[in-house]
């Protein structure tokens, strides 16, 4: 039997390549193109008696790759008080034996285009460049205190000016062990952490963002009543109310202290502690993280991602007629209500929202023949509030995309390099992941943001304050 012929959609590269928008841009880049040089050539056998009528115009753009090895001769004096007085290396010199662009160019490919360090060795060497597989792996790992430095603020100035965050997570591989790194960001920022835990006190300790304090105050006591830790354990909080611990080992003593020892109960005091923390360090209580249904995002205000949501009534298969009839009104309800939810977003009133709740719950509340079908929708309905969050926030997105799509490059990552070996490289990974997602969506150039930053030029301003602008 022949094979049907499988149908392959075009590249999405050539999206709105109409004739006349593409004749546009074209001669949009031939005005703005820049020359280097310009080079006359020579018409040959001109009969005498021509007239000259001008240049015809020809832009051939080159890269000139070469590897260039400068010998500076720093001048010594030895004056007459016995004073040895040198010369001083110019800054371009001062980060060891690799200039700044080629700096720049080793850490452009790897974090940037995710090409793995054995690729980039090879092709240094075959351009001229003399340098080791260790001295590689120290460039691309070692010495980048003042990039760690930089994406820290970012998590800290982006929780400060935010009205909503992103989160999701995806696997990660460290010293041949599993673990996970998170996201947190939305337009304006992105951030990664790769640790061993996805649990919600490591979310909460991450929203911490660097402080490492444990605070009961009045948020942290809502959250345990909440979570219904007992009333016994309740207690002796709320008769420490106000009260701050510098780190794990004090809180953990704290607990031991006021007896304290069942799992669930230490679980949900610090993490209402944690809470505490999070708010006590600037992060307003207000705060809404849209994520998909993890439980570990589920705290401060939560709202849930519609797309997510959906897939569980996608994933639903009727194995007779009555099974698939009741799916199909479900499944086509849903859409029209999600497409009326984001026109809600743009002209909110109260009577909308009423509309839209009472069809919330028609979709949700009706039954039908299909069991699978009433225990999907019975969740959805469960997580009414997160769903309609948007109702009292039109400002929050309707979906997580923004999220899985900047986690995206770790799973690749992930299927090309595997994972980090080192502490150093999952730093590194980590941090120059936030620094180039987060430049990108500010509009700036990873390359020309690396360059600034190994040349100190100062020429881009650092992230905190960029953010905060575009905020």
């Amino acid at each position: 039997k022949q094979k049907a012929t499988p149908t392959i959609r075009p590249s999405r590269l050539t999206e709105g390549e109409g004739k006349g928008r593409k004749g546009r841009r074209k001669r949009r880049r031939e005005k703005e193109r820049r020359t280097d040089r310009t080079v006359v050539v020579k018409a040959k056998d001109v009969p005498e008696g021509s007239r000259f009528k001008g240049y015809a115009d020809h832009v051939v753009q080159e890269l000139v790759i070469k590897a260039e090895a400068t010998l500076y001769r720093v001048e010594k004096w030895l004056t007459p008080e016995g004073k040895l007085v040198t010369g001083e290396l110019p800054a371009e010199a001062a980060g060891g034996h690799l200039g700044p662009t080629l700096r720049s160019f080793v850490l452009y490919p790897y974090y940037h285009a995710q090409v793995t360090e054995p690729l980039i060795l090879e092709q240094l060497r075959e351009w001229g460049v003399d340098i080791s597989s260790g001295g590689l792996h120290a460039l691309i790992t070692e010495g980048k205190e003042r990039f760690h430095r930089e994406k820290d603020a970012i998590l800290r100035v982006g929780l400060r000016i935010s009205g909503y965050i992103h989160a999701d997570d995806t696997g990660a591989r460290h010293k041949g062990k599993n673990g996970y790194t998170t996201h947190i960001g939305n337009e304006w920022f992105a951030w990664f952490e790769t640790t061993h835990s996805k649990s919600r006190i490591h979310f909460l300790e991450l929203l911490r963002a660097g402080p490492t304090d444990y605070v009961l105050r009045g948020e942290a006591l809502e959250y345990m009543v909440a979570q219904k830790l007992p009333q016994e354990p309740l207690a002796k909080l709320a008769g420490a109310i106000d009260r701050s611990f510098a780190d794990r080992t004090q809180w953990q003593a704290a607990l031991q202290e006021w007896g304290i020892t069942d799992e669930r109960h230490i679980q949900i005091a610090t993490e209402g502690a944690l809470i505490g923390s999070v708010l006590d360090h600037g992060v307003h209580r207000d705060l809404v993280i849209v994520s998909d249904d993890a439980g570990q995002f589920d705290v401060l205000r939560h709202a849930l991602c519609w797309i997510h949501a959906e897939r569980l009534l996608a994933k639903l298969v009727g194995f007779n007629d009555a099974q698939r009839e009741a799916l199909e009104p479900v499944r086509s309800a849903v859409w029209p209500l999600y497409r009326d939810l984001k026109t809600y977003q743009a002209e909110p009133t109260a009577q909308a929202r009423q509309e839209l709740e009472a069809r919330f719950d028609t979709l949700c509340t009706t039954p039908t023949c299909f069991t699978s079908l009433n225990l999907a929708l019975k969740r959805m309905h469960r997580n009414q509030s997160e769903l309609l969050r948007v109702l009292s926030r039109p400002d929050l997105p309707l979906h997580n995309h923004l999220s899985e799509g900047d986690i995206r490059e770790y799973v690749k990552r992930r299927t090309i390099s595997g994972g980090t070996r080192s502490d150093e490289g999952r730093r590194g990974r980590d941090t120059f992941a936030s620094l180039k997602k987060t430049y990108r969506k500010l509009g700036i150039s990873f390359w020309n943001y690396l360059n600034d930053r190994l040349r100190d030029a100062g020429q881009i301003p650092a992230l905190p304050a960029l953010i905060e602008a575009r905020a």
